[in-house]
């Protein structure tokens, strides 16, 4: 299957994609690519497919592969960039290799989860799966999904790697924020949607942000207001998108953004377990938020 060579700019808005379901379990690609479409035509500057949103843990490597063909398709050349995770670097950096044969515009690349390594452990995982991709390397710095912490200094040392180019910043440290974008070697993309704002203002690049998946043309519009540094209109655009922000992580996602999706007729409100849909009480918190 062709595909266009995308031109990898890790600047503003990025969508992390949900994978869409059929009743019977199995991914739906009829949604998930009218979803990329939908959104390609809103102004987002890329996307992430298997990520944590797109539930990839529950999908097995056959499943993120047809799922990255269904997007890169549907993206007809913006950036795609792939999500990866494990723990053991063996089988991480085999499937690094075979994903070189797509055109990526990165890789999405979390510590290894569970087993908790040293600083010189997590910059030998970062290095060696730099040193195998084709790729660059987003980082993907979320201490609470991976229960391993990457310092400043160990981030600014694999800034040094030509491969690694930029970092999705869900650490909650606004120093190490701070540092990395005054270093100004990696783009530091805001990956805490509540954080947005903040890490934009502060001279962050962009953001990979879920709940931009509805309501898009607002986030494109916020961050059109701060790149021109128009910060009262970016102010008073970022305050009407607070409550979907909030409610999108009100559960854990994609729960709540799944059923506002369907809501909306773009997917089934289907989740792999141990995943749950929305509640109720989340049901009814989405049905009093206006559609944009």
């Amino acid at each position: 299957m062709p595909f266009n060579t995308p031109t990898p700019a890790f600047t503003g808005l990025w969508i992390p994609l949900v994978t869409p379901f059929q009743d019977d379990g199995t991914v739906d690609h009829p949604a998930l690519a009218a979803l990329t479409a939908r959104l390609r035509g809103q102004g987002v500057s890329g996307f992430v497919a298997c990520g944590s949103t797109g539930e990839a843990a529950a999908l097995d490597k056959d499943e993120q592969r047809a799922v990255l063909e269904t997007v890169l398709e549907a993206a007809q050349g913006l950036p795609v960039a792939m999500g990866l995770s494990g723990y053991h670097l063996g089988h991480v950096l085999a499937f690094v290799q075979d994903l070189a044969r797509y055109p990526l515009a990165g890789l999405l690349v979390p510590a290894p989860h569970y087993i908790r390594p040293s600083q010189q452990g997590l910059l030998h995982w970062f290095t060696a799966i730099a040193d195998a991709s084709h790729a660059p390397l987003i980082v993907y710095d979320i201490p609470y999904r991976t229960g391993a912490t990457l310092s400043t200094e160990t981030l600014l040392a694999l800034a040094a790697h030509p491969r690694v180019q930029a970092i999705k910043d869900c650490g909650g440290d606004a120093a190490k924020t701070q540092a990395l974008i005054a270093d100004g070697r990696l783009a530091v993309l805001a990956g805490e949607d509540a954080q947005m704002f903040a890490t934009l203002a502060l001279g962050g690049t962009g953001a990979i942000a879920a709940s931009a998946h509805w309501q898009t043309p607002r986030f494109v519009e916020l961050m059109a207001l701060l790149r021109a540094g128009d910060l009262p209109g970016a102010r008073h655009a970022w305050q009407a998108l607070q409550p979907w922000v909030a409610a999108c992580f009100a559960e854990p996602n994609p729960g709540p953004l799944k059923a506002l999706l369907a809501r909306d007729g773009e997917m089934r409100n289907r989740l792999r377990a141990p995943m749950m849909a929305a509640s109720p009480a989340m049901e009814a918190r989405l049905q009093s938020l206006s559609r944009p």
